[in-house]
């Protein structure tokens, strides 16, 4: 089987409940706060590896106490640690997370050392990808180290999938660079209209294949056989927070298994809807024998 191997971000999440979100200047009482790992490169690794793909992370952590709790968490995890880089006189990245009675939320990311995982820290990303493996981006580490790290992806013969999340300013020349290395890409509903376009469109920019979540109404997904709306899974949801990220790592773990982009997309309908039945991010993730059986039942 071939490999995953997620070059992005690790976070400290740190959550509140609360009764609705606030709006410009409005206090509202929350819950206690709940302090957790997290981090789109983070969680992205972590949904993938429960899933049985072999996957790897390449990220940077401070050298804080955080730091130490975050590199014990993926360590817990069973995720080889080689690659997780310890940044010197920064702090480990933190966000910070707001979650209503209805399950949505907002997030507020203060990157920390993910801004500092510089393209020094890929050096050894060549002689970990090869034919076959998918390499997974989000935009929560800074734009170059995308691009190179994609470039090292296409020279190896694997395949690029980028979930453009937090999108930066419009205009970016170095976001339209990226493109034209992607494989896949994943973005929401939100990305996509600031992207300009529908999944179609989208693969004018670059990407051989578009992704849309569409969140309880499942996804739509184009490529060169055209595009497919593919369904929800109906679960009783209680927090949004890590859905997006539990999609992206089953899609990369069903693509480097060898699924088509129909059956992955599948999969990662099927892993986002698991992660909202249970609080926070990272321990959201559903397990392989979750997965098979949300499938199973829902075929039935």
């Amino acid at each position: 089987m071939s490999k995953v191997v997620v070059v992005g971000s690790a976070n400290l999440d740190l959550g509140v409940g609360v009764p609705h979100l606030p709006g410009p200047g409005e206090t509202v009482l929350g819950s206690d706060v709940v302090a957790s790992p997290g981090g789109k490169g983070a969680n992205q690794a972590v949904a993938a590896h429960r899933l049985g793909a072999d996957t790897l992370l390449v990220a940077a952590l401070g050298a804080d106490r955080f730091g130490a709790d975050l590199r014990g968490a993926l360590q817990r995890e069973g995720l080889p640690l080689d690659q997780v880089v310890t940044r010197d006189g920064t702090a480990t990245g933190i966000a910070l997370i707001v979650v209503d009675a209805g399950a949505e939320n907002t997030i507020v990311v203060a990157p920390g050392a993910n801004a500092h995982l510089d393209d020094a820290a890929l050096g050894g990303l060549p002689d970990l990808l090869g034919p076959g493996d998918v390499l997974v981006l989000q935009l929560e580490i800074p734009l170059e180290t995308c691009v190179a790290a994609a470039r090292h992806a296409r020279r190896a013969g694997a395949r690029v999938l980028l979930n453009a999340a937090p999108l930066p300013p419009a205009g970016s020349g170095a976001l339209s660079e990226l493109l034209r290395e992607v494989d896949v890409l994943v973005v929401n509903e939100g990305e996509a209209r600031q992207l300009g376009g529908d999944a179609t469109a989208l693969r004018h920019r670059g990407p051989a294949a578009c992704v849309i979540t569409l969140g309880a109404r499942g996804a739509i997904s184009a490529d060169a056989t055209g595009t497919r709306a593919h369904p929800p899974f109906r679960v009783d949801a209680v927090d949004t927070t890590g859905a997006g990220d539990s999609f992206c790592g089953a899609l990369a773990a069903a693509l480097a298994a060898g699924a088509d982009l129909e059956q992955a997309v599948r999969r990662g309908c099927a892993a986002g809807a698991l992660a909202t039945t249970r609080m926070g991010a990272q321990s959201a993730m559903p397990t392989a024998t979750e997965l098979d059986q949300l499938l199973e039942t829902t075929h039935a």
